[in-house]
C-alpha cells in the first residue's frame, strides 16, 4: 500500500508491504468549526466555569495574551484577531495588551515566524514579546511547590491585570496532553523552574506519558504551578487531521482543558487490537519535525503501538539540525544512552533539554529505534543514538529480517497527534 506521511511540509510517499499491514492509525473524520471566529465570540461570552470576557475586562487596565511558539501548529490568524478584537471592544486600549509567546527552554521566534503564526496585521500592530527562560531578571520567585519547585514565572505576565492563556491540546510525551497548564509550565517559567520541571523525578516514571493524566507526575505539577501563577481565562484548541479547528473551549484554565481533552478523544484516539512489531511513524511534519529535538515525539508517541523489543521507524524533516546547542552538545556526547540515564541520576547534573534525551532513552529500552531523514548529513546520522536508513522501505525491509517477514506493522502517518490505544486496556486518558 502507498501511504503519505506528514513529512516536512511536502509529505513523504511511502510502501507498506499490503501482507504486514495491520492498520493505519489516524484520526476520524469529524467536521471542523464552520467559523472560527463566530465560535471564539459566543466561547467568550459562555465560558467554563468563570464569567465572560465583557465582565473580566472592566477595572483592568492591562491584559496578557499568551500564545504558543512556531512549535505548535496552532491557526492564530483566524484565532488572534477576534480576541485582540473582543479585548479593544471590551474597554482595553491596544497599547496596553501584551501578546506574549510562551518559548519556555526554545529560542526566540523570528520575525518570519511571527508573520507566519500570526499575520502581517497582527506583527504590525501588535506588541508581540518572547519569554526568555535563561533571563533571571524578567522572572518573579512565587515559592514552591509540595514537591519543592521553585516557581520563577516571567513578571509580564505577573503584571498584567488581566490574564489570557492560549494553546492547543494534543498528545505529549511527558505531560499526557499539550496545552492548558503547559503554557505556563514550562512556557513562562524560568530555568531555575523547567530544570526540576524537567528532572528525574517527573521525567522518569512510566506514569509521565502520552496520554496519561491522573497520577503523571509532570501534569500535575505543571497544574500547581499554574495555579501559583494565576490566569483570569484560557482558550484550549483542538485541531483535525488537517489542522482546522475542530474544537475551541474558553474558561477556566482546567475546565477548558479538560473540555479539550474530552474533545480531543472523540476524534484522535486510534484504537488497535494490540501492538505491533513494527510501527512506522513521523513526528506530524512541519513545524513540529524540523528538529531531531522535536522529532524525539515521534518516538514517545508511538511506545504505545509498538510491542516490547519491536521497531519503531521514524521520518522526520529535521531541516534545522539537532535542536538548541546545549542539546546537541549532549546527544553528540552520549551516544549510550543508558550512559546518560545513569549520568543524570547523579546528584547536580542538568543540562537544557536533557529531558528529551531521557524520553528517547525510556522508549530505546522499549524497542529499536530507526530513523529516516534528509536533513541531517550521514557522518552526523552515524552518531546518533538510533539506526539510520537510506529510506522508509530500507528501514521496513531490515526490521522485516529482523522480527520475521510475517512481521505485524503499523503506520501513523500523522505521528504523535495520534494517541494509540489497546482496545482491551482502557481509556489513556484518564
Amino acid at each position: 500500500m502507498r501511504l503519505t506521511l506528514d513529512y516536512d511540509r511536502q509529505g513523504l510517499d511511502v510502501e507498506i508491504p499490503d501482507a504486514n499491514l495491520h492498520g493505519v492509525l489516524t484520526m476520524r473524520p469529524v467536521a471542523p468549526l464552520p467559523d472560527v471566529a463566530s465560535a471564539l465570540r459566543q466561547a467568550l461570552r459562555q465560558p467554563l466555569g468563570t464569567r465572560p470576557l465583557q465582565e473580566l475586562v472592566p477595572g483592568r487596565r492591562t491584559a496578557c495574551v499568551v500564545v504558543s511558539d512556531i512549535t505548535r501548529p496552532i491557526p492564530y490568524r483566524l484565532l488572534l484577531p477576534p480576541l485582540l478584537e473582543q479585548l479593544e471592544q471590551a474597554g482595553l486600549k491596544r497599547g496596553d495588551i501584551l501578546i506574549l509567546v510562551a518559548t519556555g527552554l526554545h529560542r526566540r521566534s523570528t520575525r518570519a515566524e511571527l508573520l507566519e503564526m500570526f499575520g502581517e496585521a497582527v506583527v504590525a500592530n501588535w506588541r508581540i514579546e518572547d519569554h526568555v527562560a535563561r533571563d533571571p531578571g524578567s522572572h518573579r520567585f512565587l515559592g514552591h511547590t509540595r514537591r519543592g519547585t521553585p516557581v520563577w514565572v516571567d513578571a509580564r505576565y505577573l503584571d498584567a491585570d488581566l490574564k489570557i492563556i492560549t494553546g492547543l491540546v494534543a498528545p505529549h510525551l511527558m505531560a499526557g496532553y499539550s496545552g492548558g497548564r503547559k503554557a505556563i509550565c514550562p512556557g513562562l517559567c524560568a530555568v531555575e523552574t523547567v530544570r526540576v520541571w524537567h528532572g528525574l523525578e517527573f521525567v522518569g516514571p512510566e506514569s509521565a506519558g502520552v496520554g496519561l493524566l491522573e497520577g503523571n507526575p509532570a501534569h500535575e505539577e505543571a497544574v500547581e504551578i499554574a495555579g501559583l501563577a494565576g490566569g483570569d481565562l484560557a482558550l484550549s484548541v483542538v485541531t483535525d487531521v488537517r489542522r482546522q479547528v475542530a474544537g475551541l473551549f474558553a474558561g477556566s484554565l482546567e475546565a477548558s482543558f479538560r473540555a479539550a481533552v474530552a474533545r480531543f478523544n472523540e476524534f484522535g484516539i486510534a484504537e488497535i487490537a494490540a501492538p505491533a512489531d513494527i510501527v512506522v511513524t513521523s513526528c506530524g511534519g512541519y513545524p513540529l519535525d524540523r528538529t531531531y529535538y522535536q522529532g524525539i515525539k515521534g518516538f514517545a508517541g508511538a511506545r504505545p503501538a509498538v510491542r516490547p523489543g519491536g521497531t519503531i521507524l521514524l521520518a522526520a524533516g529535521m531541516r534545522e539540525g539537532l535542536g538548541s546547542d546545549e542539546f546537541a552538545r549532549l546527544v553528540l556526547e552520549y551516544p549510550d544512552l543508558r550512559k546518560f540515564e545513569a549520568r543524570v541520576a547523579e546528584p547536580g547534573f542538568f543540562v537544557i533539554d536533557q529531558w528529551q534525551l531521557l524520553q528517547m532513552a525510556k522508549v530505546a529500552r522499549h524497542a529499536e529505534l530507526m530513523l529516516y531523514t534528509d536533513g541531517l548529513p550521514a557522518s552526523l546520522l552515524a552518531r546518533l543514538p538510533v539506526r539510520a536508513v537510506d529510506s522508509v522501505e530500507d528501514g521496513i525491509r531490515l526490521a522485516l529480517a529482523r522480527h520475521g517477514q510475517d512481521a505485524s506493522i503499523l503506520v501513523m502517518p500523522q505521528g504523535p497527534y495520534v494517541l494509540p490505544r489497546v482496545a482491551n486496556l482502557g481509556t489513556m486518558a484518564r
